[in-house]
Order: structure tokens, then sequence, then C-alpha cells
């Protein structure tokens, strides 16, 4: 069917008759499919196989699948339904001449009350010279929904009768706009390199019916890119992690998930950004019934960066996994995010599973604002297990300031095993 091709309802049955016009408002909606109750017994009842019959023999059921209530033909629908969010509202509207004089200087005007502005939906807004007795004049209104709650549809039509006389006289139409989708999201920084940030968006369907998620997509920032993580490579080609069928079942929640990294051009020489960053807006698109397209934006997302105070360290590379009692090396970053020059010293303190190598308290120089230094350090392990590194200490000689550094990374530990040849 074409999806151009709309059908009345019932909703909206307003007729005027005021002097010489008639006044008719109706919503336009798609139909929907035919339902009917099956009725049937077993073969050993009185009724034997007539109920079945009747049911094969009647054209509105699924050839085949009589027992099923949903039928394959259309009917139109009874009543307003509901409208959602990001869903388009069409209305026809159409002023009838039916008396036996001819009015002139018609003037139709549809507005739209919402609790925030009032839009004119009107085609046009030029007046028609004359509606000559039995013509009426059609207007189709067509509205994407943007805002949630109260809707009040305001049809106002003036003319002039033929003795001159000027009438006037408009209607008022009320429907709420219902929540679709309920979105929340959620911000991850990334351990190793925390310039990076994983967006989590959870969808949820709040509606009666299933939705075919045509597109869920972040549009990110001028000051990120982005990369979708919602697909797998299976057998050279991309599939999606839902799997091939991209319904939305009723109350049902998807997780989408979503990785942004700072341009180069907006972030600091320390790959910092500070403060509150706007990240980007979700754009989804979904289809209801048959075909009924809906399109949801969300407002921009924002973020607060995680402050990291006057000394970042920050893990370049480390291991899974260690041997028992073997040294491994691990690869540190400090960088320097206050306003001033320091000039540090290292300190490594051993604790009861993670012993550091090296000689502790060794000047590391001076660090300039917004720059940064690399440091190769080994440890070894006495204990088997998770452990967590800890024990660096930072101290700046100028203010005389130590900050601590514990819980910095885990590493398993697991006892090395030596074959013996015989």
């Amino acid at each position: 069917m074409d999806e151009y091709q709309y059908f009345l309802s019932s909703f909206f049955p307003f007729f005027l008759s005021f002097l010489f016009t008639l006044f008719t408002v109706m919503r336009l909606t798609k139909p929907t499919l035919f339902t009917n109750i099956p009725v049937t017994c077993e073969e050993k009842d009185l009724p034997g196989d007539l109920f079945n019959q009747l049911m094969r023999d009647d054209p509105s059921t699924v050839n085949g699948a009589e027992i099923l209530m949903l039928g394959e033909m259309l009917t139109l629908p009874q009543n307003f339904g509901n409208i959602f969010l990001g869903e388009t509202f069409s209305s026809y509207i159409s002023v009838h001449n039916d008396s036996n004089q001819v009015v002139k200087d018609i003037l139709v005007k549809a507005d739209l009350q919402t609790s925030s502005q009032r839009l004119n939906l009107s085609a046009s807004n030029a007046a028609v010279a004359e509606l000559k007795p039995d013509c009426c004049i059609d207007d189709v209104i067509h509205h994407e929904v943007k805002e949630i709650g109260t809707h009040i549809l305001v049809c106002a039509v003036s003319y002039t009768t033929q003795g001159g006389e000027k009438m006037y006289f408009r209607k008022f139409f009320k429907f709420q706009v219902l929540k679709p989708l309920d979105v929340k999201t959620k911000f991850y920084n990334a351990e190793v390199s925390t310039d990076e940030v994983f967006l989590e968006a959870q969808i949820q369907n709040i509606t009666t019916s299933p939705m075919f998620m045509e597109k869920v997509s972040l549009e990110p920032s001028i000051m990120y890119n982005v990369a979708e993580l919602n697909s797998v490579n299976q057998d050279g080609e991309c599939v999606t992690t839902f799997g091939s069928r991209a319904y939305l079942q009723p109350m049902d929640t998807r997780q989408y998930l979503y990785c942004l990294k700072p341009k180069k051009e907006f972030a600091e020489k320390a790959g910092i950004i500070k403060g509150v960053t706007v990240i980007g807006k979700l754009d989804i698109v979904w289809k209801t019934n048959l075909g009924e397209r809906g399109r949801l934006q969300t407002s921009q997302l924002q973020r607060m960066a995680p402050g990291y105070g006057d000394v970042r360290l920050s893990l370049e590379t480390i291991p899974d996994t260690v041997n028992l009692e073997e040294p491994f090396h691990i690869t540190c970053k400090i960088t320097n995010c206050s306003e001033r020059t320091m000039d540090l010293v290292l300190e490594m303190c051993n604790t009861n599973s993670i012993h550091w190598c090296g000689i502790s308290g060794r000047q590391l120089g001076k660090l300039h604002p917004s720059s940064s230094l690399c440091l190769a350090l080994t440890l070894l392990s006495s204990v088997q297990g998770l452990q967590s590194v800890s024990g660096l200490r930072l101290t700046d000689t100028f203010l005389k300031r130590t900050y601590e550094y514990d819980d910095i990374a885990q590493v398993c530990v697991v006892s090395s095993v030596i074959k013996v040849e015989s």
C-alpha cells in the first residue's frame, strides 16, 4: 500500500450548521488489520465440522490459519487512537456550503496550540473568493509532533454572506500526545586512556505494540569522533548484536554502546578535556503497525569530564597475567594538570603482595603545565591471585606536596610451571 494513502477515521466528527456552512474535521490514519473471534469445536461435538467450515469460508480469515484472531483484511479505524511523540499527526478539514446561496471571502485557519507555542498548520492563508452551494473547501494538514502533553487543534472559519454580513466561528479539539520511548544514558571513562568515553543508551518501548527499530545512531558534537559498537563481524558480514530481527516488543529494553574520542584540535595539550562538554544527541527512527514512521531526537547530551587534580597518573601498558616471583614491566604516564611548573620526586612503597624493583626517591625533574612524561617501572609479586598495583608517591618539592596513587590497576598472578625433561 502506498504510504501516502490514508483513510478517514471517525475521530473529530464535528458538524456545525451556521447559516450556510457545514464544518467537518477528521483525523487521518492508516487502516488496521481486521480481527475476529474464532468459534470452533471438536468433531465429536454436536456441530461437528460446521464451525470450522464457516471460518474457512469466511473471506476475512487467513487461509490455513483460520483460528488466528488476526485477519488479512483492512478495516477503517473506529476511534482516535494514540498519538506518540515523534509521529506525524494528520487531519482532514472540510468546509461545505449546504445552503442555496453563494458565500464569499472564505478563510479557513488551523492552528495547533501546545504548552509552549502556537503553530499555524494551514496549507494556505489566502481567502477563497466564493463558495457556491453544495461545494466545499478541503484541506489536509500534517504536523510532526515534537512535544508531549495536551495539544489543542483550533479550527476557525470566516466568510461573508450574500447580504454583506461578516461571519466567524471556530472550534477546539483537544488530544494527548504520549511518550513512546524511555531513553536512559550512562557515561563510562576508559581505564587506560581516559580521553575516550563510552556512552551506553538504554531504549525501552513503553507503548502497547511492537516497534521496528529502523535506526538508532549517535550524532556527535564537533568535538568528538564516534564509533558504534553495536555490530559484530560474522563470516565477513557485519551483523548487529541484536540478531536479524530488529523488533522491540512492548516494555522491552535494548542497550546501545558508542565510543567517543575527542578530536585533536579540541583536546588540550595534555590530551584532557576539562569541565562540562557536549557529547551529541541520539537519533532514533522506528516504524509501527503498517509502516507508520516515527522519529525522536534527544536533547544534547552533556558530560562532566573527570577531575584529575594537579597531577594525573595513568597506565600506558601493563600485562594482564604475570608469573609468581618473576619481574614484569609497566609504563606509567605522568601529566601536569595544574597551571604551574612542578619539580617531582618519585617514591615507591612496597605492599604485602606487590614489590617495586628500582630506586625509590629519584628525581624526575621539572614538569611544565600540560606536559607529560613516561616512566618504565619494574615489579614482582609474591602472592598469587588478582593483585592490586599500589604504592606510588609523587612529591612536588616546590610546594612540599605529596600525591598518593593506590589501586592503579590489577594483574593476575599465576604460578610458573617448569617442565623437566626426562
